[in-house]
């Protein structure tokens, strides 16, 4: 007999390749975005990096097993330049209405190892079935604390396909009752909103914290698609956002969409959140990309390969539209792919990464890869030593950029369009592979040949810098 999950998720993934296609089809799609989020100079910022860490979900200080000398490790080894830091409302709030400042305390520490090097942190307030206390042993959610879980006696059963515990009754009433669809918590979302205003109070003053993941892979219960992310969703998204500008006026807010349908290509009905910042809104898109066919176990070759090139140029529509509509006509918001991944053991595995990031880099994404966990999915293996990941992901990119407008990356080779710029573009070239960087379009202002970090100064304000291995 064929396994029910994949019966059922095969059937999701037919409808979702063929749904956002038609759905895409009907809209006139952006090619890119050109906004991207800022730093302190003004500079566009293209996040590369990974989501630190799957660790933390069940740890139980609510931290990732990473240390700095890991930190200092990737930098070395593929000069990233952005965090998407695990944080949860469990170890932010652990009892009902008090905040556990010493947990903020340790992930400002952490949050000062990046700092120290350059990086962009993004906060993600991370979920997955609920949370922990779903089940006694504590082994299948993540992400809300136990007080705030409210199953009403209804049986949870874990199943060897994660994904389906969501299908299970306890976890969809737990669901229930947070988005208010029972009637009977509305003080929950409240809760959540007023421990985020903590985080972004503990945060507020970070410059290397630009980003705040208001709700890792959003789930309704029994509300789903439109009714679901036009509604509860979005409103939970203003409430939040309205409670982090009561004390922090300045970090970007990055707004995920419903995962189930959305991170398999099809289109989302997020509606747009007001900005109450003084100036221009600092609102972000940040989807997930997760193919159903290779979720299922499948690589990238064979009938899967087309089924994933349909996902991925979906997805790529959607993420634009959606974009789009967040922008409120203002053009496509920024946009950081805020998880994608895979078994990197997999048939095909190198050429769908070279896909995704390609895809990012055509359409002005940035890209924070799932996960900085050791094994399969990971950089490194579980004695330390570096997997073929590293390889693959260390690749010439755009660090900070003012005025940038798109860019193209290669092997040997780097293309930065920049337009009304007026400060100095930096830029990482793997030194392996880039000694003695050819540079045309622009006049070199520094460059450092220990961490590939490139300086330089555009000849004119509309130019487009090439950078060659030499």
């Amino acid at each position: 007999m064929a396994n029910p999950g994949r019966v059922v998720f095969g059937l999701l993934l037919t409808a979702a390749v063929i749904g956002g296609g038609v759905a895409a089809a009907m809209r006139e799609t952006p090619e890119a975005t050109e906004a991207f989020l800022a730093d302190d100079a003004g500079r566009a910022i293209v996040a590369h990096g990974f989501s630190t860490a799957g660790s933390a979900k069940s740890s139980p200080d609510g931290l990732p097993v990473f240390t700095e000398d890991d930190l200092q490790r990737e930098y070395s080894d593929m000069g990233t330049n952005f965090v998407r830091f695990l944080i949860s409302w469990r170890a932010v709030e652990p009892e009902e209405g008090v905040i556990d400042q010493s947990y903020l305390d340790a992930v400002a520490e952490r949050v000062a190892w990046y700092s120290a090097r350059g990086y962009h942190v993004m906060l993600d307030m991370h979920q997955d079935l609920w949370g922990q206390a779903i089940t006694p042993s504590g082994e299948n959610g993540n992400g809300a604390p136990a007080w705030a879980t409210h199953l009403d006696g209804l049986p949870v059963t874990p199943q060897d396909q994660w994904e389906l515990i969501y299908l299970e009754p306890g976890v969809i009433r737990a669901f229930d009752h947070f988005w208010n669809t029972t009637g009977e918590h509305p003080e929950l979302r409240e809760h959540y909103a007023q421990a985020w205003r903590a985080v972004a109070e503990r945060f507020a003053d970070d410059p290397a914290v630009v980003a705040y993941d208001l709700m890792n892979e959003p789930y309704g219960g029994t509300l789903q698609g439109v009714a679901f992310e036009s509604g509860p969703l979005t409103d939970l998204y203003q409430r939040t956002a309205d409670a982090i500008r009561e004390v922090d006026d300045d970090t970007w807010l990055c707004l995920e969409p419903q995962a189930f349908g959305f991170n398999w290509g099809l289109p989302s009905a997020l509606g747009a959140v007001d900005d109450a910042r003084d100036g221009d809104a600092r609102v972000a898109f940040c989807p997930h990309l997760y193919p159903l066919s290779m979720d299922l176990g499948d690589g990238y070759d064979g009938s899967s390969r087309m089924l994933v090139d349909g996902t991925v140029a979906a997805w790529t529509r959607n993420v634009l539209n959606t974009a789009d509509m967040l922008g409120k006509g203002e053009g496509p918001v920024p946009v950081i792919l805020g998880e994608f991944g895979l078994d990197t053991t997999a048939p095909g595995a190198q050429e769908y990464v070279e896909l995704v990031y390609r895809t990012a880099d055509e359409h002005g994404f940035g890209v924070a890869y799932w996960s900085r966990d050791d094994g399969d999915w990971g950089p490194y293996d579980g004695a330390g030593g570096a997997r073929n990941l590293v390889s693959w992901l260390d690749r010439p990119y755009p660090r900070a950029v003012d005025g940038l407008v798109s860019w193209r990356s290669g092997a040997d080779e780097l293309q930065v369009t920049v337009r009304g710029a007026e400060g100095a573009a930096e830029l990482y070239l793997p030194p392996d592979r880039f000694a003695d960087p050819v540079v045309t379009g622009g006049t070199v202002q520094s460059w450092d040949a220990a961490t590939g970090i490139l300086v330089v100064r555009p000849v004119t304000a509309d130019a487009t810098l090439r950078i060659t291995s030499g």
